[in-house]
C-alpha cells in the first residue's frame, strides 16, 4: 500500500514519512518528524517536532506525541521523543520530549500499549512489552523495565524505577523503586511479594519462581540489614540470573526501595 494522507490533515512538507503510512483526518504532523513504515495515525492525532517513530506504530485519536516538556527549566532546547516499533497509543495519550537537564530525550521501546489518557513525562525511559493502563501519570525521569504492567490511575513519582516483569496495582502512588518481578500496590504502595502469576504467564519455570520467592523472603523478611540480606540471597542462589538481577537493581537504587507490606514502614532497610 502507498502512503495515504487525508485531505484535511496538516503534514509539513519536510516531515519524513515511510512507506504504507496512513494519516487520518485532521491530523497534524510537524516539520522535524520521522514516521516509520506502516504507522497509522487516527483522526486528530498530533505528532510534534523532534519526534521519531519506528515502524508499525498506531497513534489513536487525540493522542499527542512529542510536545514540549512540562518543566520550568525548559527553554526551547532541541530534545526528542524516540519510539520503537509496534506500539499502540490509545486516545488522549501524551508523550513529552526530554530536557536539557535530563537525558535530552524520552525513549519508548517496542510492543508497548499505552491505554487512554496515560501520560509519559519528559526524560522517561520505557522498555519493551510494557503495558500502561488508563490514566496512569508518570513524572519525569521514570524508568520502566520490559514486560512491566502499570495499572489504571497509578501515579509514579519522578526518578522512580520500575523493574522488569513488575506488576503495579491501580489507584496507587509509587514514590520509590519497585524491584523486578514484584507485585506492589496501595495508596502509598508497598510490596506484596513476587508477581507469581505474571512470571508463570511469561514462561518462568517453577525453579526460577521459587528462587525469586526465596530471595524475596531473605531480602525483605529475614530481619537482616539490607546489604547482608542481598549478599545472603546471592550466596544461596549463585546460579540464578533472576536473583542476580534483583540484587543488582536494589544495589543501584537512588530513591530507595518501597517497603514490604509484611513489615513496618521502612522495615529491613538500612
Amino acid at each position: 500500500m502507498a502512503t495515504t494522507i487525508h485531505p484535511t490533515a496538516v503534514v509539513h512538507t519536510k516531515a519524513k514519512l515511510g512507506a504504507d503510512v496512513c494519516v487520518g483526518p485532521y491530523c497534524v504532523v510537524e516539520e522535524i518528524v520521522e514516521i516509520g513504515d506502516g504507522c497509522h495515525l487516527d483522526a486528530f492525532a498530533q505528532i510534534k517536532n523532534y519526534t521519531r517513530l519506528g515502524a508499525n506504530n498506531h497513534v489513536h485519536s487525540y493522542a499527542c506525541l512529542g510536545d514540549a516538556p512540562q518543566h520550568l527549566g525548559y527553554k526551547g532546547e532541541e530534545t526528542w521523543v524516540r519510539v520503537g516499533e509496534r506500539n499502540d497509543f490509545r486516545e488522549f495519550v501524551t508523550v513529552h520530549r526530554g530536557t536539557a537537564q535530563g537525558h535530552l530525550e524520552t525513549v519508548i521501546g517496542s510492543d508497548c500499549l499505552f491505554m487512554a489518557y496515560a501520560h509519559v513525562a519528559h526524560d522517561c525511559s520505557i522498555g519493551d512489552h510494557v503495558t500502561v493502563a488508563n490514566a496512569v501519570s508518570m513524572a519525569g525521569h521514570v524508568e520502566i523495565g520490559d514486560f512491566a504492567i502499570v495499572s489504571g490511575m497509578a501515579a509514579v513519582q519522578q526518578f522512580s524505577r520500575i523493574g522488569e516483569y513488575a506488576f503495579l496495582g491501580g489507584l496507587s502512588g509509587y514514590s520509590n523503586d519497585v524491584p523486578p518481578y514484584m507485585l506492589a500496590q496501595g495508596t502509598r504502595a508497598k510490596l506484596y511479594g513476587p508477581n507469581v502469576i505474571g512470571l508463570r504467564r511469561h514462561g518462568f519455570t517453577t525453579q526460577q519462581v521459587a528462587a525469586i520467592k526465596k530471595a524475596y523472603r531473605i531480602i525483605f523478611r529475614s530481619g537482616l540489614m539490607r546489604e547482608e540480606a542481598l549478599q545472603k540471597a546471592l550466596t544461596e542462589y549463585p546460579d540464578s540470573p533472576e536473583v542476580a538481577r534483583l540484587v543488582e537493581f536494589m544495589r543501584g537504587t537512588k530513591r530507595g526501595i518501597i517497603s514490604d507490606a509484611g513489615r513496618s514502614s521502612g522495615g529491613g532497610e538500612d
